[in-house]
């Protein structure tokens, strides 16, 4: 039986040497049926194993060679390997100190022990990273771990949990779906599978899978305080909308800052949250605070086309027309319907208006003023500006002055005359000639003394 078992391991040698690995496990795995107490075959198969990725595999193979022969260094030597790549020290740690007690001079485990104490020190560093919320730092120092123990899920996870944290699901999905299939009961992965859930808006699935990682290891904090944080932030969001729609802004508006504050690091849902608060100052009329909340949104999802939309809306009541037309334009660039272009045409054409003078502030009345009311807005301001009253004044105070009473005679001619008035108050463009052609004092002269004051024709004396 011996002698066939050696046969075997001889065959399987020879694979291991020409890197059929798959075919070498067998033969080892025959000659171990053959003869299960020789911890050579043991370790042979656990080099095998080894090179195939397998270090589970490969430990317990090594440590079974261990067992059947405490004195055999090669055996520890791939404890030693093995627990290495999986990312175990302190595993690591005893074979090397086997090995020196059984051969203080060898060599054979250099580079494990220099790879132990190197995955030490980025243990502590990933910790302190960790505990400062310093994500970016834990995955660059994780990935050098990992490097040193491409078998160590508790590594792999740890920086699927970071990426998550970062924002960067997509690659923490992949890592967690990798583990998983590898296992299936890891209550990690299915954890960090929920964080991603969590952190793209799916609140039900998130909940779901802390729950499973729960079932699986009752004692798992970070699933219990995610499942929690989760619980929250969904009722809380749930109940800001119904607030909303049934008109109960302050009570929205206050439950929506309120959920804000339970996780900074989710982007998705604070976008959505703070849209929802713009939208209940929006209707309370607290426009730069809707233009707030939109900037914020706008800066964690530059393409939140409501965000857009909605920010655009309240710079036009704001009268800030170039911003509201900057928003509309970025608008048609993420959706061209024809609503939005009809809304950036509207917006630029309002921009062009509000760049004319405004005759109706100038005269200080109302856009829907009567005649009278005009007549008497220039009656008072004339005099009041007019070149003569400040005869005496400094040239600075002159020119200032007579600047003033050319716009209010400007002000008067246009909205004086019916067909003048209707094109300024359509927003049409004023021809250059009608204001070039005003002379303000003609206007003034003219207004004084062919009736233009109130109760027909007058006259006027400055009283200085």
């Amino acid at each position: 039986m011996f002698h066939i078992a050696e046969e075997k391991k001889k065959l399987g040698n020879d694979d291991y040497k020409a890197q059929n690995y798959q075919s070498a496990l067998k033969f080892y795995s025959d000659a171990i049926s053959l003869c299960p107490d020789c911890p050579t075959y043991y370790a042979n198969r656990s080099a095998c194993y080894m090179m195939l990725s397998n270090y589970t595999n490969a430990l317990n193979d090594a440590r079974t060679a261990a067992r059947l022969d405490p004195a055999f260094e090669k055996a520890y030597v791939r404890i030693a390997k093995c627990c290495v790549a999986k990312g175990d020290i302190i595993g690591a740690e005893q074979a090397i100190k086997k090995i020196e007690e059984l051969d203080p001079q060898s060599n054979s485990v250099n580079a494990e022990k220099s790879a132990t104490q190197q995955l030490r020190q980025l243990e502590h560093t990933v910790q302190s990273n960790y505990d400062a919320k310093a994500y970016r730092n834990v995955v660059f120092y994780l990935d050098s771990a990992i490097k040193l123990a491409p078998a160590c899920y508790r590594y792999r996870l740890l920086k699927g949990e970071c990426l998550a944290l970062l924002g960067r699901c997509d690659e923490a999905v992949d890592i967690a779906i990798s583990v998983m299939k590898l296992d299936s009961t890891s209550a990690d992965a299915i954890y960090v599978r929920g964080l991603c859930f969590y952190y793209t808006d799916n609140l039900e699935k998130g909940i779901k899978h802390f729950e499973l990682a729960l079932q699986l290891d009752p004692d798992h904090k970070k699933a219990k305080e995610m499942r929690t944080k989760s619980k929250t932030l969904k009722d809380m969001k749930e109940n800001g909308n119904v607030l909303f729609k049934t008109g109960r802004y302050r009570e929205a508006q206050s439950v929506y800052t309120e959920a804000l504050k339970i996780d900074e690091l989710n982007k998705d849902i604070n976008s959505k949250l703070l849209y929802n608060r713009a939208l209940v100052h929006s209707k309370l009329n607290n426009l730069r605070d809707a233009v707030a909340d939109c900037t914020r949104v706008l800066e964690i999802n530059d393409k939140y086309l409501k965000a857009l939309l909605l920010r655009a809306r309240c710079y036009n009541d704001l009268e800030k027309f170039e911003e509201c037309v900057n928003d509309y334009e970025a608008a048609v660039q993420i959706q061209k319907t024809p609503e939005i272009k009809k809304l950036l045409r509207d917006a630029k054409f309002a921009l062009k208006k509000s760049k004319r003078k405004d005759y109706y502030k100038i005269l200080g009345v109302s856009r829907n003023a009567g005649e009278d009311e005009i007549k008497k807005a220039y009656r008072k301001k004339a005099l009041v500006h007019h070149p003569d009253r400040h005869a005496n004044s400094s040239p600075e105070e002159r020119k200032e002055q007579e600047l003033k009473f050319k716009e209010i005679g400007e002000a008067y001619a246009i909205l004086s005359d019916p067909r003048k008035k209707m094109r300024y108050d359509s927003g049409q463009d004023m021809e250059e000639h009608d204001q070039a052609d005003i002379d303000p004092s003609h206007v003034f002269r003219h207004f004084f003394q062919f009736g233009g004051g109130p109760g027909g024709q007058s006259s006027f004396n400055f009283e200085f």
